[in-house]
């Protein structure tokens, strides 16, 4: 049974461009899935219908209506007259959600977890890129979200830092099991983070390939482990990432 299903017949803006066209999956409850498309295609306007920013569209959307929600954007997003600490806490203050000790103590937790307990007073402009990335990566979690979208949260970080960040993902991830849809350019990283990925084709956007990673967890970090797998890959579909829509195989 599937925790999320997308069946959007289409999204076109004012202007006439349209975005999206045909988009059709189904999410499983607790699955981690990658989304990869060129740029342009309509990745970051799925991910802003799914979170109700955007409610122009036909068709329709579904997961369960209780399901709590977290958004990453590809900037942290970090409000900079506020603390770290201020600026996580706003989503636990936030009007209409519940708030408790245990909330507050799980954003100490996580402050721990991510080393970031020693910088909790400092401001945004006093943090590198690697730590405002892990503030936005605790201001995700803190609230433990049973979906969570991110649109390509690492982006123009240097590939440490980038790899750190995905292993802390992935630790955070195996610990609350929430729903994610992840959006990159990278295909290693989708290789590397997700147990299905999402090929689309250029817009508007609909789905070209529906690939289950072949790989166990944990999984090797490094690059080289995963070319073996991502040749093998490319080799059977040679034009996947500029998204030419040589057919569709639902999973």
């Amino acid at each position: 049974m599937s925790f999320l299903s997308v069946d959007l017949q289409d999204k076109t803006y004012p202007n006439g461009v349209c975005a999206i066209r045909d988009l059709r999956f189904e999410v499983a409850e607790g699955e981690f899935v990658a989304i990869v498309a060129p740029s342009g295609a309509g990745k970051s306007t799925l991910l802003n219908l799914l979170a109700g920013l955007d409610k122009g569209f036909h068709g329709s959307l579904s997961y369960p209506h209780d399901a709590s929600l977290s958004f990453m954007f590809q900037e942290p997003r970090l409000l900079p007259w506020l603390t770290l600490e201020a600026n996580i806490r706003l989503v636990l203050d936030a009007p209409h959600r519940h708030t408790d000790l245990s909330r507050f103590a799980r954003m100490d937790l996580l402050l721990q977890q991510l080393g970031l307990q020693d910088f909790r007073h400092a401001y945004p402009n006093q943090l590198s890129g690697g730590m405002k990335r892990r503030a936005a990566l605790v201001r995700a979690f803190v609230t433990q979200p049973s979906l969570l979208l991110m649109d390509e949260p690492f982006q123009s970080l240097d590939e440490p830092t980038a790899q750190g960040l995905r292993q802390l993902l992935l630790q955070l991830w195996a610990e609350s099991r929430p729903t994610v849809l992840f959006v990159t350019h990278s295909l290693n990283e989708a290789l590397l983070l997700a147990d299905r990925i999402l090929f689309l084709s250029p817009r508007p956007a609909h789905v070209i390939l529906d690939y289950r990673v072949p790989l166990a967890r944990p999984r090797p970090l490094e690059t080289s482990a995963l070319q073996p797998l991502q040749a093998e890959l490319l080799q059977q579909h040679p034009e996947l990432l500029s998204g030419i829509p040589t057919f569709y195989q639902p999973d």
